[in-house]
């Protein structure tokens, strides 16, 4: 069944792997300090998700908030040097409690911060996109967080609504899911007017929620509920779905995930699949070609699978890692085009080995392909 045939709701309790976003008023109970609480069913409740089979990847605010509440301080800093010491502050008590209680379940953890940086240069991209997607296959879960810590005005994401789509961007979820302190997005201010409609289901790219997402953030958090609408819009351009919901909630992540309606479920305009094809087929600027044996344009076009080292007679361009490339048939035709695992100089090594050989001729090895099937489409 295409995910046209499917509702939203249905498409997220079939979806494979899931971002979750927690954010700081969430986790810190308000400032107060770390809520273990709540953090002990977060756990619960993700630890049932990876039982049922979903890959998870946690986006957990918090840092500051948690270092504030240590050092004693009760309002946010301004001053960047003062937010980087109460991050380095909070990290510590922050990751030490994701730890213990995933711990208490038998699941591994892995402790990312990421900069901006980290995600707009591609070689560094790719290896962080390469690191998310080992440690998901390997059963454990990364806790993601911005590094507060060294992160500057010109390079941070702002809020980590922002770092959990373009997360979810990065290892292709099907489903992002930030927990907030309210129970979704209203048709109004749900403080100021009590009767405010909960918008259950829409589209990300409905101009009008743009009204409806006013409102500023709380004293603890960067971001607010425009921060959550621009998420959402950010993770369905590779066609992950979006929910704002209630952190409060009980069992609110198993709720989801059985299909209830809960909080604002914001969808793309295309299934996961579609619009990373159509990204792909629309990325004009090619850097370079790989020259196709007829086997290899099969296996392809035939049989749609990756393109490996084996099938590939020469290469053409100054190419680096991440980047587009042609693939050509015998007869010069482009039948397909992908984001390459290999410089043009490490595919001139490698051409026409097996993949075995790649360690061996390389002293390294990014991927097996030289173009993954999940990143190749064709034309």
């Amino acid at each position: 069944m295409s995910d046209k045939e499917l509702s939203v709701r249905e498409r997220v309790t079939r979806s494979e792997r899931w971002v979750v976003k927690i954010g700081s008023a969430l986790l810190t109970d308000d400032g107060r300090c770390l809520d273990s609480g709540s953090m002990a069913s977060w756990v619960e409740q993700m630890v049932a998700l990876h039982c049922a089979g979903v890959e998870l990847v946690l986006v957990s605010s918090g840092a500051v908030a948690a270092g504030m509440s240590r050092l004693g301080w009760v309002s946010r800093p301004s001053a960047i040097h003062e937010l980087q010491a109460a991050a380095a502050v909070g990290q510590m008590g922050l990751v030490q409690a994701w730890e213990s209680s995933f711990a208490k379940h038998g699941m591994q953890t892995a402790q990312v911060l990421l900069t901006h940086d980290d995600l707009s240069d591609r070689k560094r991209y790719l290896n962080a996109r390469s690191t998310l997607r080992t440690l998901v296959e390997l059963g454990v879960v990364p806790v993601i967080n911005e590094n507060d810590t060294v992160v500057t005005d010109e390079i941070r994401f702002g809020d980590n609504d922002t770092l959990a789509a373009l997360v979810a961007n990065l290892v292709e979820a099907d489903v992002l899911v930030i927990l907030t302190d309210r129970d979704g997005m209203f048709e109004a201010d749900p403080r100021i007017n009590p009767d405010a409609a909960l918008i259950s289901e829409a589209r990300a790219d409905d101009p009008r929620l743009d009204a409806v997402a006013g409102g500023s953030a709380g004293a603890l958090g960067r971001g607010g509920m425009q921060t959550k609408l621009r998420a959402a819009r950010l993770a369905a351009r590779s066609g992950a779905c979006t929910v704002i919901v209630g952190g409060r909630i009980e069992r609110v992540l198993g709720r989801l995930r059985a299909g209830e309606r809960l909080g604002t479920m914001l969808s793309p305009e295309r299934g996961l699949f579609a619009a990373r094809k159509q990204w792909l087929a629309g990325h004009l600027q090619m850097r370079g070609a790989l020259m196709l044996d007829e086997g290899a344009v099969k296996a392809l076009v035939s049989d749609h699978k990756s393109l490996l080292p084996v099938g590939v007679r020469s290469v053409e361009g100054n190419f680096r890692r991440g980047e587009m490339v042609a693939c050509v048939d015998p007869h010069g035709n482009e039948v397909a085009r992908g984001l390459v695992n290999y410089s043009a100089a490490e595919a001139q090594k490698i051409i026409g080995q097996s993949s075995d050989a790649i360690g061996r001729l390389l002293g390294y090895v990014y991927e097996p392909e030289l173009v993954h099937r999940d990143n190749l489409v064709l034309v």
